[in-house]
């Protein structure tokens, strides 16, 4: 991380202190509703099953692929019956919309599963990213959301407190203290909404209890889903012991400045950030893939992570590596995105795009694993 970072970091450490002086209960979210007994590593089902990659707030163009896959209805409500579905993280960040998005994937965790279907929304670097407080990519809708007509006050009281604290130290330390300059960083730094959510994505927060809740991988007729991919080193641990690690990793956040990239969560040949999978070259990799995929007990690997140049679901490795982030938000950070999903059905694979293109997909490996 830069050393703005740190900075950032370090600051809004201090702050959370203060800040647990100004904060009230609020009215919480509807709860997911507990998952059925299943080994999340060793999932065998005969239904559909539809993967989406990275959204980064693009909830629009997320509703729209769930619409296109028949997951939902009209009303966003879950009309998949007993399909499942899995959604590979990075839900945060960039996009405006990352809260209406967690919100839907809340209540269709709960609806699929009465249903007798199942949603899997695994965790990725940018959740991680915002329990440690790297919040560099946050985008001003995201602070927007969690705004209300309290906002201003809270921001505020917490300047003036924090003023008075660094006017306190300047004393101590004999330096002059320019308190309109303060102010305007204090106010660039924490826009309103900064601080709701930061309460929000704390550990005794709603959002912060889901994302802490999340699973890096889940396997699935000898499919692997997961978000970044596997590396040499982690492919070691086996799923089950993959996904403990990153649990581990989400319930201890946050962490201090100098531990985090201590974390698995955080290296970079760590399931949430491995890119060797959509960048190694095939002809030298493929011996490793075959390795890696032996000691996962896995057939083929689903990532998100590493935006696919023109915005189509591509496979490498003779199909045992699919990879689905299309850039779906599009715009300034995806210029040639698209929206999509991968489904598999009764050993079928194919491509769904938001204009409602269906594109068969020739993966060898992916559709053995799913008869």
């Amino acid at each position: 991380m830069s050393s703005r970072t740190n900075r950032r970091l370090s600051s809004a450490s201090a702050i959370a202190a203060v800040l647990a002086l100004f904060f009230w209960a609020g009215a919480e979210l509807p709860r997911a509703q507990s998952r059925a007994p299943e080994l999340p590593c060793d999932i065998t089902t005969s239904e559909r099953v539809v993967a989406i990659g990275d959204v980064h707030g693009a909830h629009d163009r997320f509703v729209s692929m769930l619409r296109a896959a028949g997951l939902i209805d009209n009303r966003q409500r879950w009309a998949g019956g007993r399909a499942r579905l899995v959604q590979t993280g990075d839900v945060l960040d960039r996009g405006a919309d990352s809260k209406k998005v967690i919100d839907l994937l809340i209540k269709l965790e709960r609806e699929a599963a009465a249903a007798g279907g199942r949603v899997h929304a695994l965790v990725g670097n940018h959740e991680f990213m915002r329990l440690v407080g790297d919040w560099r990519y946050v985008s001003p809708g995201e602070f927007k959301a969690f705004q209300n007509p309290d906002s201003a006050d809270l921001r505020d009281r917490v300047h003036a407190r924090n003023a008075e604290l660094a006017a306190e130290r300047a004393r101590a330390e004999n330096r002059k203290f320019n308190e309109g300059e303060y102010r305007a960083q204090f106010f660039k730094d924490f826009p309103l909404g900064y601080f709701e959510m930061q309460r929000a994505f704390g550990k005794d927060g709603d959002y912060g209890k889901w994302v802490r809740s999340r699973l890096a991988a889940v396997k699935i007729n000898g499919v692997l889903f997961i978000h970044g991919g596997v590396s040499d080193k982690v492919a070691n641990l086996g799923c089950q012991e993959l996904n403990a690690e990153v649990q581990r990793d989400l319930a201890a956040a946050p962490v201090p400045t100098e531990k985090i990239t201590s974390l698995l969560s955080a290296t970079e040949d760590g399931p949430l950030w491995y890119r060797g999978m959509a960048s190694e070259p095939e002809a030298t990799f493929e011996p490793m893939l075959d390795s890696i995929l032996r000691r996962l007990g896995a057939r083929a690997v689903v990532i998100g992570h590493t935006p696919i140049p023109g915005g189509q679901i591509t496979t490498r490795f003779g199909g045992r590596v699919v990879m689905i982030d299309t850039g779906m938000l599009g715009g300034e950070f995806f210029k040639t995105g698209a929206a999509s999903a991968l489904e598999t059905r009764d050993g079928a694979l194919a491509a769904i795009y938001e204009d409602g293109r269906r594109v068969a997909i020739t993966a060898p490996a992916l559709a053995l694993a799913t008869k």
